[in-house]
């Protein structure tokens, strides 16, 4: 998240291509994530047509215009977001059979809309303990970011303050746990 914040403020540019096969983990440093695949992107002036395998990050407006924005990156954060939270990928086939892939941030705001939202949360979070209150607020901030108007959803740097105030590494009150500032969801415009 902070790596796609810089881009966004500092560098003015977009990634483009953001999806979990483009997320390195060090497995000496958990906490560490780097975001690969961006390099030739400012070289590139007309963007490769989406392959099968991203297409399920791709913010809709990309589908027409195929020019990725700060906003577009936020949305496909979002996206790899509600793949960690659900356990599903956002590439799957679809249920239909289709060529279409599996819509996963529509998918998770009918379970939601259903008020079944314990439903959405892949069973291997409750294996791990990760409380309910801190899995609900990444789920608003991920439902923030998949808006699908680009100017609703939030700033990346904003993202990552949220992100740390949910895992207690923020500087507001919250350590982890309640309180402390409200998911984009849920602010005021």
């Amino acid at each position: 998240g902070r790596g796609l914040a810089h881009l966004h403020t500092a560098a003015h540019l977009a990634h483009g291509n953001v999806r979990a096969s483009n997320v390195l983990l060090r497995p000496d440093h958990p906490s560490f994530a780097a975001v690969s695949e961006f390099g030739l992107s400012p070289l590139l002036a007309t963007p490769p047509p989406p392959s099968r395998v991203a297409a399920g990050y791709l913010a809709p407006e990309l589908l027409e215009t195929r020019e990725p924005t700060s906003p577009s990156d936020v949305y496909s954060f979002g996206v790899l977001l509600l793949e960690l939270l659900t356990g599903r990928s956002p590439n799957q086939p679809s249920p239909a059979g289709d060529e279409e892939v599996f819509d996963l941030p529509r998918w998770v705001q009918s379970v939601v809309r259903e008020e079944w939202t314990a439903e959405v949360f892949d069973p291997e979070l409750a294996r791990c303990h990760a409380p309910e209150e801190e899995m609900v607020r990444v789920l608003q901030l991920a439902m923030a970011c998949v808006a699908t108007v680009p100017r609703a959803r939030p700033e990346m740097g904003r993202v990552v303050r949220v992100l740390e105030d949910v895992v207690g590494r923020g500087d507001g009150p919250s350590k982890g746990g309640s309180g402390g500032s409200t998911p984009p969801a849920a602010a005021s415009p």
